[in-house]
Parts: structure tokens; sequence; C-alpha cells
């Protein structure tokens, strides 16, 4: 393709490709192409990517809640330099076609459990929201201090 949607979002990419693939299978002779696995393996090419960026997405929500939760530990700044780094993994495999398929809510509903689970006695914990503090453009922004206020439920100033 001339417009190089390839390299702007492989995710619809693929599923273009893939549907005319199958086209191209139901009129064609298939000429030894084993056209079902073809079509998979193509599909599968964006479908990967669209997994890589719900990982890195539920990776920077862990990496926020650590900060959050256990804002004084050393470690502090080993994970704004992870979470820098996730923002900038996001930044740069995100497509547009993705942000309908990333589901914010359930991938904020395992980790919450997660980490309640994993610090019940931390009343910031057990206070963490019930819904996803986030949108994906929020964490898109790699904005720490607003995502940090958002889970904590602050408003962000953010002058003039």
């Amino acid at each position: 393709m001339s417009d190089n949607l390839y390299e702007r979002d492989i995710l619809e990419w693929s599923e273009r490709q893939a549907e005319l693939l199958r086209r191209l299978a139901a009129r064609e002779q298939n000429a030894g192409v084993d056209w079902s696995h073809v079509i998979d393996e193509i599909k599968a090419v964006g479908e990967a990517q669209l997994n890589d960026v719900r990982g890195l997405v539920r990776q920077a929500m862990i990496c926020l809640l650590r900060i959050h939760l256990n804002g004084d530990d050393p470690a502090r700044t080993d994970w704004d330099v992870e979470l820098a780094c996730l923002h900038d993994d996001l930044a740069e495999q995100f497509t547009p076609s993705m942000r309908q398929r990333i589901n914010l809510t359930l991938i904020w509903d395992r980790v919450r459990a997660r980490s309640v689970r994993q610090w019940p006695g931390n009343p910031r914990a057990r206070a963490l929201p019930d819904h996803c503090p986030w949108t994906i453009d929020a964490l898109l922004a790699n904005d720490t201090d607003a995502l940090l206020a958002a889970l904590a439920g602050w408003p962000v100033d953010r002058g003039p």
C-alpha cells in the first residue's frame, strides 16, 4: 500500500490484508497455498502488536501503583525510569486502531486486585478507585504527575 499503513498502523494493516487474502482465496485456485494459515499469520502480526501494547499498559499501571503505594521506597528512582521507558514504548507502538481494542477497565480491575492482595496492610491500596483513573490518552501523554494525581483523586493544575 502506498500510504504506508503498515508503518502507521500495523493492526489495521494486518486486518485489511487478511480480509483481502480471504477474498482472493475465495476466488482463486489454491495452487498449493495454505490460505487459511497464511491469512491467520498475517492477522497475527497485528494481534501480536496489540497484545504487546496491552502488556505495556498493564506494566505502566503496575509501575504507577508501585510508586503511589510505596513512594518513599529507595527504588522510586528506578520505577520512575521504568515508567518513562514504558511510556516511550507505548508511544512508539500504539496505533489508532488499538484505541477501541484496549479494555482499560479489565486491565485496571486485574492490576488493582493484585495490588490489594500484595499490599493488604497499605491503606492506599484499599483506597484505590474501583474504576480506572486514566484514559488511554492520559497514559500516552507521559505526564507522570498527572497520572499519579488522577490515581490519588487529586485535581491537576496545569496553569494558564
